[in-house]
């Protein structure tokens, strides 16, 4: 039997088979230590009655470990030169379907649907790209599909930005609009070292559960773009670029004092409930008066 993908023995087996080397532009960092990626892959709370949706599984290290715990794997893969060598290193997981796709262009939707029909539950687990992070979750978090946990690896800044605080650094957009949804820890400190290329920082094993929350905006997605609206410039006042998301500056005065928010707040001042009381003066109130 073949060692661990995620061995470098292996790992380096694999890269000189097939003259491969990792693409700064698709943000590739192979994980060399086998230990790491068994651990990811039971901490993703899949079974044999899962499907574990993956973005960008690279050789398969992380894929392999997947198949062994869930029913099926779903890896997407843009990079075209990796879906032969996932042919051949993943070819003893008959349960592993790799996708040559961009996840940003799939209809998460339907594949989410399509995997329900044979599993009782559909979960992420992966390695996300570092370059393209922030906009593989904000994909996740928008969609209506049934994914209850995501657990997934990112550079350790941008996992502290989940667990912000109001008024602090890391308090952004995505803080909002994870808050809303999910409760989230981080599960895994990852040292750099265990990657080969080396990148320049550390990283962090992030676990996303979805809530039900305590209150409910009718229409989420309008809620999470009115939220990246208030934060589009961190330095700007709340009116200044609230009064640019509704492109009219007498409204959003007028909005703003309905809310009971002071012009010159900034959204990094908000909390979750100021941000949900904007947008019910904005939108849900605004439709009952128009009903």
């Amino acid at each position: 039997m073949n060692k661990p993908i995620a061995t470098m023995a292996r790992t380096n087996e694999i890269l000189a088979k097939y003259d491969l080397y990792a693409k700064k532009n698709f943000g590739q960092n192979f994980i060399i230590e086998p230990g790491i990626v068994e651990k990811i892959a039971r901490l993703s709370q899949a079974d044999a009655r899962s499907a574990v949706i993956e973005i960008g599984p690279g050789i398969g290290a992380l894929t392999e470990q997947l198949a062994r715990v869930a029913g099926q794997v779903l890896a997407f893969e843009i990079d075209d030169r990796l879906i032969e060598v996932l042919a051949d290193t993943l070819s003893d997981y008959p349960n592993v379907e790799v996708k040559h796709q961009d996840f940003l262009e799939a209809d998460l939707n339907a594949t989410v649907t399509k995997l329900k029909t044979q599993s009782d539950q559909v979960l992420v687990c992966a390695n996300l790209p570092y370059y393209i992070t922030t906009p593989i979750l904000f994909k996740i978090f928008e969609s209506k599909a049934d994914i209850p946990v995501i657990t997934v690896m990112m550079q350790k800044e941008v996992a502290d930005r989940f667990t912000a605080a109001v008024s602090t650094k890391d308090y952004n957009a995505l803080s909002v609009i994870v808050q809303y949804q999910y409760q989230v820890q981080t599960v895994m400190k990852i040292p750099k070292t265990i990657f080969n290329p080396r990148p320049a920082v550390d990283s962090a094993v992030a676990q996303f559960t979805r809530k039900l929350p305590q209150r409910a905006a009718r229409d989420e997605a309008q809620f999470f773009a009115l939220v990246k609206g208030c934060f589009k410039q961190r330095r700007k006042t709340l009116y200044n670029n609230f009064r640019e998301y509704l492109q009219d500056k007498d409204e959003a005065a007028r909005l703003l004092k309905e809310a009971g928010l002071q012009p010159s707040l900034r959204a990094e001042m908000m909390t979750l409930d100021q941000f949900l009381d904007l947008y019910e003066v904005t939108y849900e109130t605004k439709s009952l008066r128009e009903n």
